[in-house]
Parts: structure tokens; sequence; C-alpha cells
């Protein structure tokens, strides 16, 4: 049995998310990041060394039992061994080129900057109360010349292309779309896309309506991004 070791509020919901669209039977191993912190809890370094989420360990493919972390290579896995050529475009197609991009892009060059933006806040109003006058300004500093509008070129980006189809690899639904759910998702959280970016917001409200969506959603439970 394919089990998904599952952590509240994070990547993983996307590997939930295409089991449920490919139909794959699965378990779930849920885990709670710590309400402090919010990293997660030290029992996942039982099941991977580096103790992060998504993990799925797997003895029911073509391979044996196996462990396979990073959600990108979950994906892969997935698709190689229960898609039967579902939810990707046929090679030596410009749709192929285009799906092999966003799925690459999505934590190559989206997420760095999300996790950037998330962390320099934090550092913000967590640091000890004498040092957070200083803080405050460096980091709003930083935001303004360097995170911010570097976040407003990538979001005029997606706009652009989801201008050009329905979904971000061409007008069928792939992996792609379920690897880009979740920075778009962490920057809807943040960011009002409803009054300059109609594609975007049109895209994300799509994939929330999508039946495996929800399925993913009522099996892996609460999830903060589902309405960002």
């Amino acid at each position: 049995m394919l089990t998904v070791h599952h952590l509240n509020n994070s990547r993983s919901q996307r590997v939930l998310w295409l089991l449920e669209e490919l139909g794959v039977p699965y378990e779930i191993k849920p885990y709670q990041r710590d309400p402090e912190t919010m990293a997660a809890p030290a029992s996942l370094k039982a099941i991977h060394p580096l103790g992060k989420s998504p993990v799925i360990t797997d003895d029911a493919g073509a391979l044996g039992q196996v462990t396979i972390a990073e959600t990108g290579a979950i994906i892969d896995y997935i698709l190689d061994q229960y898609g039967d050529g579902r939810l990707i475009p046929p090679p030596g197609t410009h749709d192929r080129l285009r799906w092999r991009y966003w799925t690459h892009y999505a934590e190559g060059s989206a997420m760095p900057l999300l996790v950037m933006k998330l962390v320099l806040k934090a550092s913000a109003t967590k640091a000890p109360a004498l040092m957070r006058p200083m803080v405050r300004p460096v980091v709003g500093a930083i935001l303004k010349a360097f995170v911010d509008p570097r976040l407003a070129t990538h979001l005029d980006f997606w706009e652009g292309e989801l201008g050009r189809s329905t979904w971000l690899a061409g007008d069928s639904f792939t992996t792609a779309d379920i690897m880009m759910s979740f920075p778009l998702e962490i920057a809807g959280s943040r960011i009002d896309f409803g009054s300059g970016k109609p594609n975007v917001d049109g895209f994300v409200r799509r994939i929330h309506e999508r039946p495996a969506y929800v399925r993913a959603l009522e099996r892996g439970g609460p999830y903060a991004y589902a309405d960002g």
C-alpha cells in the first residue's frame, strides 16, 4: 500500500490531490506542525533523515518497498508507477515542454521567493522585543528593495501565461498545475489576485473546484490555503 506521510498545511497536500485525480489507493499517516515554530515533528525523521514532508512509502509498485521525498520526485514516481500516461502531455509537443518547465519552476523559482518573504516577515515579529525596533526597518527595506519587486515580476508572468491557455501546460489539466497550486495558494493567502490578476484568480478557483481536490481536502484534514 502507498502511504503518504502527511504534514498539515504543507506541500504534501499536492500528493493527496494527485492520488485522488488518478484514483490510486493510499493511506495517510498524519503529522502536525509545532504550534510555536511551525516545524515538522521529529517523528518524521524516522521515515526520512531530513524529517520533512512530503514523504511517501510504497510497497505496491513495481520497484517493491521504496521511500521517496520531495514533491517533484514523488509526483514523477506516481506517474511512472500508476499514471498510465494520464495528467502529462504527449512527448514531442510544445505542451510537454511547458509541462516540464512549470513542474521545475514551482519549487525552483516560485517557492524560494515566497519562503524568503515568509521568513523575513516572521523574523520581524518573532525577534526579541528589544531588537524589534531595529529588525523591522531592515526587514522592510529588504522586502521593498529585493523580494516584493521580484514577486511582482513573477505574478505578472503567471498572469500572462494563464492568459494563453486554460491550464499552465495547455488546455488539458496536468501535474504541472498540481505542482504550481501550492505557490499560487501561498501567494494568494498574502496577495489579493482578484483586482489585478484575473487569470491567476481564475486558475486558483478552477483547481479548488476539482472534485479530486475536494476529496483530498476531506481526507487530509484542514488546509489553511484552500481558500487562498
